[in-house]
């Protein structure tokens, strides 16, 4: 952990952290992890630093035996978090699977920072993703002078996981295209990555296991096939269960980011975020909360993610061209940009939702007019 300065000032590794726009996990709740493996007792499985028991509860909060509070990091299900940590103690792979939004990235950094206090062997999957940033590359400069060799090899985030006995993620799995994809099943069946330029192969050492998050409702996924597939236990995240579930969430998330990004204004009245949480989940049932009027859905998946970005982006526009209050033409532009993906369809179920629900609905005249203006 950070140590004061001599002479009461803040070190240079404390002023190194405060200025990072985004903290690993293990670095931003040290001290909870700390906390939990003072107080684990419970067994844990070969190269893990806190047992099970101990992660489930640095993934869901609570309060400890000694009364210091864990933050919850997922709101949900709790037994998908248990079918979670349990597929990792096993020779199985996790993938968690489920619309965009729904805090699969951020419940695989999580469980990679409990599990092996470490979250960045980490592969991101786009279109361009090759099997050199799966299995391993070269040092071209090396492999011209020497030649295939030990000290031309580039190791990969997965190789890296296999030797120090650690868990590798794998961001948007989708993404990545379908012989790329398939470089994991040797890798997931055998526990081995083979290096046939050298000869040599790579064995994964006890606690290796992968972590791997998609969806399949972005453009250009594409499919598992059903070999890598069954080398997973997939676990699917669903958006949250009621309204009050996805408003803590979203109040959660909107402070810990104001306060890493020092946006210069009020922590948002609770209402403000209710109002947007209610519009998003409305948008994506197609019916009132009430169940009286039933609605166009617009394009876009209106997701907790994007709800937390709406509610981000109006409070800098609070702080920077405001007076630090969050009101109803600071969110308006964030809402529209949120919901108005297509310039056409959505733009007309949006105009329909303002008209027909915000228009009538009492205390609401003000995000109406607001709407409206930027419309």
């Amino acid at each position: 952990m950070p140590k004061p300065a001599p002479g009461g000032g803040a070190s240079a590794e404390d002023q190194t952290l405060d200025a990072i726009l985004r903290q690993h996990a293990e670095v931003q709740y040290a001290e909870e992890l700390d906390v939990l493996l003072k107080n684990d007792t419970h067994p844990r499985p070969p190269n893990w630093v806190l047992s099970p028991w101990a992660v489930k509860r640095y993934l869901l909060g609570g309060k400890l035996a000694n009364g210091f509070e864990i933050a919850p990091k997922y709101i949900g299900n709790e037994r998908l978090i248990e079918i979670a940590v349990a597929t990792l103690a096993t020779d199985r792979a996790l993938l968690l699977y489920g619309l965009p939004g729904t805090a699969k990235s951020w419940t695989s950094e999580h469980l990679a920072a409990a599990i092996t206090g470490d979250s960045t062997l980490l592969i991101q999957g786009t279109a361009g993703t090759d099997e050199s940033a799966i299995r391993y590359g070269w040092n071209y400069a090396r492999l011209l002078v020497d030649g295939p060799s030990p000290a031309a090899l580039v190791v990969s985030p997965m190789m890296r996981a296999m030797q120090d006995g650690k868990l590798a993620r794998i961001e948007e799995l989708t993404r990545i295209p379908a012989e790329v994809q398939d470089t994991l099943i040797t890798i997931l069946s055998e526990k081995t990555l083979p290096v046939p330029e050298l000869g040599l192969e790579t064995q994964a050492r006890k606690g290796f296991n992968v972590i791997a998050t998609a969806n399949n409702r972005d453009k250009g996924v594409n499919e598992l096939s059903s070999a890598l597939m069954r080398r997973f236990n997939t676990v699917i995240l669903p958006l949250p269960a009621t309204i009050d579930e996805e408003i803590d969430i979203v109040d959660r998330r909107v402070a810990s980011l104001g306060q890493a990004l020092a946006l210069p204004a009020e922590k948002p009245a609770l209402e403000e975020i209710r109002r947007v949480v209610t519009i998003f989940r409305e948008l994506r049932d197609g019916m009132t909360v009430d169940g009286k009027t039933k609605l166009k859905s617009p394009t876009g998946t209106l997701s907790t993610a994007e709800a937390i970005s709406v509610m981000n982006s109006g409070l800098a526009m609070a702080g920077y061209y405001g007076d630090g209050v969050l009101r109803a033409s600071d969110l308006a532009a964030g809402l529209t940009g949120a919901i108005v993906k297509d310039p056409v369809q959505d733009r007309v179920v949006w105009l329909e939702y303002l008209q027909t629900v915000v228009k009538d609905r009492e205390g609401w005249k003000d995000l109406y007019r607001a709407c409206h203006e930027v419309l």
